[in-house]
């Protein structure tokens, strides 16, 4: 048995600073291990007190009888490396360490934190910080919270991994309250050691938990967090994670557009998608999905059935339903034909969806025969059955007929509590049925499941890396004409252009270039070109010469050096304008695709990708972003438009990718903006570039 599951299931637990006192914080880890039925030995440790109850107490941790498995730390900042230290001398597997006052209150505090990881030697650290955890499964509390005063926690197949103390105590009680069911339960807090990749690993080989929530403040081991996942999702076993900060202004890139519209929670957000992670917007998410999940049932599409005897809420599900995607069509002939036999001279409208039962819904065999009529339905791929005001009276009724047909089908089964009565709802979880008071929460259970089913079906085919020579180009901040000559290094095709530095040579290239031309200034050091007035479009041959003499003076007003080198292009006319670009932070690196051009920024219709950690990304990743824009319709032919050569763009998208993943952290930034995406058979352009390079490796 290693530490991590010697700490989550002790035989044995010392508890240093134990009070007498029952209704003190430090009284509170021995009342709760006898409270809740630890089996194991509890050693309490206190030099001032002789015994609590009937257990003998010590004055310290080397007067223990035996080496405990786990330790309790109930001591201040000041003083609780003494007892870790006094713990790893014994062999304990783990400490617990309750006390605030460590990296989170300023470098004084980061100093204590150092101070206790080098007292814990080879031992584990859980926190500091910390509630510590609970192990609901083996009736296991190692914790001083006010939330575990209750009496009775339903155990069952959700475990839980929070990086905040205070919100793990909410979970449970608001768990408890709804009648869902979890396994094990983890504050990790500061992780000076133990963090959240230790007990995704753990949860994943974990019989008792089937599916693993997250609640996460920062993510500070991307490369284990990546593994740890990886482990989850080849047992079987869903994660759900509810990341705080989405309103963070995010990073600001020094030179790119990519930095602005790339801000870490959209980071988090690509992380999650590649590795399958099932993202909580809310943060009563982050129960209600997991508590769909852990019904075992997959969702296969987005037809949904709602089965109601109040025609209000029934409207409200539906309606809420359809604004996320999801369908609510009418009975099929044969299923309408089976609930018309259930009428029975009743005022039930069974022909529709919703199927409103009225006061039908009161009988037990008419309330069954449409559960089954329903879930037999090649119509739908799921059912939502409302708990109208009749069932709060005899919730057992309601409760009792959909759990007697519950074998009869492996579709999704949700239940809608309306009016609001949770016990009611506690009462249909217990019985396997997902219950919601809210019909968002609904739709959110349901848009879950889906992900989840995605997520298991997902192959990943990775674009594969070739090593291309770019020895030439130099450290710092390429120029145009240099960071296109990268793009085409990798694949990527550029505009038609000439380097220029008079009007004599920009009206000789313009004649070689088409009947219009684009003027750029040229610089490493100014890339927001048009900003300083530094570009010009729709010139001729005849037109240019004057317009690059004007050109220069404004660029010399407005950035106080005067420009040497001009680009002459081809003008790209009938393309839809995008930007591509990469953006690196601590979780990794991402691809964005978005609308482009000048007003990239402005409209942030933009998607992202994480590269995996070798190589780039696959054609079916680049495809997939096109779709996720909403000006993709623009791309396939929206309105008459001439249908854009998407397979070149997503050519691109992978050639792109393979760049960032073969410069790896030399690549400072790159960006294309905008690439021209011609009508199918033309391919694509790359227009303007930046690219920012550091030193080589070496």
């Amino acid at each position: 048995m290693n530490a991590i599951a010697r700490l989550v299931r002790p035989r044995s637990v010392a508890v240093i600073g134990a009070s007498a006192d029952p209704d003190k914080t430090s009284g509170r880890p021995v009342a709760f291990l006898q409270k809740h039925g630890f089996s194991g030995t509890i050693y309490p440790v206190n030099p001032k007190v002789k015994r609590i109850g009937e257990l003998t107490c010590y004055p310290d941790v080397g007067a223990l009888p035996a080496v405990p498995d786990v330790g309790i730390v109930l001591l201040g900042a000041e003083r609780a490396h003494l007892a870790v230290r006094e713990l790893s001398k014994r062999g304990a597997a783990a400490a617990i360490v309750l006390a605030s006052g460590y990296t989170e209150t300023g470098e004084e505090g980061a100093l204590r934190q150092r101070q206790l990881l080098e007292a814990a030697g080879s031992m584990r650290i859980l926190g500091p910080n910390t509630i510590g955890l609970v192990n609901l499964t083996d009736n296991i509390v190692l914790s001083a919270s006010g939330a575990l005063a209750m009496d009775h926690f339903p155990a069952g197949p959700i475990g839980l991994v929070s990086q905040s103390g205070g919100i793990l105590g909410a979970l449970l009680s608001r768990a408890a309250a709804r009648g869902i069911g979890l396994s094990k339960l983890v504050s990790t807090s500061n992780e000076a050691d133990l963090e959240l990749s230790d007990f995704i690993e753990f949860l994943a080989a974990d019989e008792a938990t089937k599916v693993i929530a997250l609640y996460v403040e920062a993510i500070r081991h991307p490369v284990r967090f990546r593994e740890a996942v990886r482990k989850a999702r080849l047992a079987g076993k869903a994660v759900v994670a509810f990341k705080i900060g989405r309103s963070e202004a995010g990073a600001k890139a020094a030179v790119s557009h990519t930095g602005a519209l790339a801000g870490s929670d959209r980071m988090y957000d690509a992380l999650f998608r590649q590795l399958g992670v099932i993202r909580a917007k809310t943060f009563e998410d982050l129960l209600d999905i997991p508590a769909a999940l852990a019904a075992g049932r997959k969702l296969c599409g987005k037809r949904v059935a709602i089965l109601t005897s109040t025609g209000g809420a029934g409207t409200i599900v539906s309606d809420s339903l359809g604004v996320a995607g999801f369908e609510t069509p009418t009975p099929d002939a044969e299923t309408a034909a089976r609930l018309a036999l259930l009428q029975s001279g009743s005022h039930a409208n069974l022909d529709r969806n919703p199927v409103d039962l009225t006061l039908a819904g009161l009988h037990p065999d008419i309330l069954r025969g449409a559960i089954r009529a329903l879930l037999a339905s090649p119509s739908y791929n799921a059912l939502v059955i409302i708990a109208g005001s009749s069932a709060v009276g005899s919730p057992a009724l309601l409760a009792d007929a959909v759990r007697d047909c519950l074998p009869d089908s492996d579709k999704p089964v949700i239940a809608y509590v309306s009016p609001y009565a949770p016990d009611v709802g506690a009462v249909l979880t217990a019985r396997g049925v997902p219950a919601y008071t809210s019909a968002e929460s609904c739709t959110s259970a349901f848009a879950g499941l889906l992900l989840a089913a995605q997520c298991s079906q997902r192959e990943v085919a990775l674009s594969v890396e070739r090593q291309v020579d770019i020895s030439e180009f130099s450290t710092g901040s390429l120029d145009e004409a240099q960071a296109k000559a990268l793009f085409t290094r990798f694949g990527i095709r550029a505009v038609a252009e000439r380097i220029v530095e008079t009007s004599a040579e920009a009206e000789s290239a313009a004649h070689g270039l088409g009947e219009k031309v684009v003027l750029k200034v040229l610089s490493g050091e100014i890339t927001h070109k048009s900003d300083v007035g530094g570009v010009a479009i729709n010139l001729t041959p005849d037109t240019i010469g004057g317009r690059l003499i004007t050109m220069a003076n404004d660029v010399e007003k407005a950035t106080g050096e005067r420009p040497q080198r001009f680009l002459v292009q081809e003008m790209v006319a009938g393309g839809t304008e995008l930007i591509l670009g990469m953006h690196r932070d601590a979780l990794g690196t991402a691809i964005l695709l978005g609308m482009g051009g000048v007003t990239a920024e402005l409209f942030k219709d933009t998607t992202m990708r994480l590269l995996p950690p070798q190589g780039g990304l696959s054609r079916d990743d680049a495809l997939s972003m096109l779709h996720d824009l909403i000006t993709w319709p623009l791309l396939d032919g929206f309105r008459g438009r001439p249908k854009a050569d998407v397979e070149a763009l997503v050519s691109t998208i992978v050639a792109f990718s393979l760049m960032a993943a073969q410069l790896g952290e030399r690549l400072i930034e790159a960006e294309i903006n905008p690439v021209f995406v011609l009508p199918a058979g033309q391919g694509v352009r790359a227009a303007d570039g930046v690219v920012v390079l550091g030193a080589a490796a070496g």
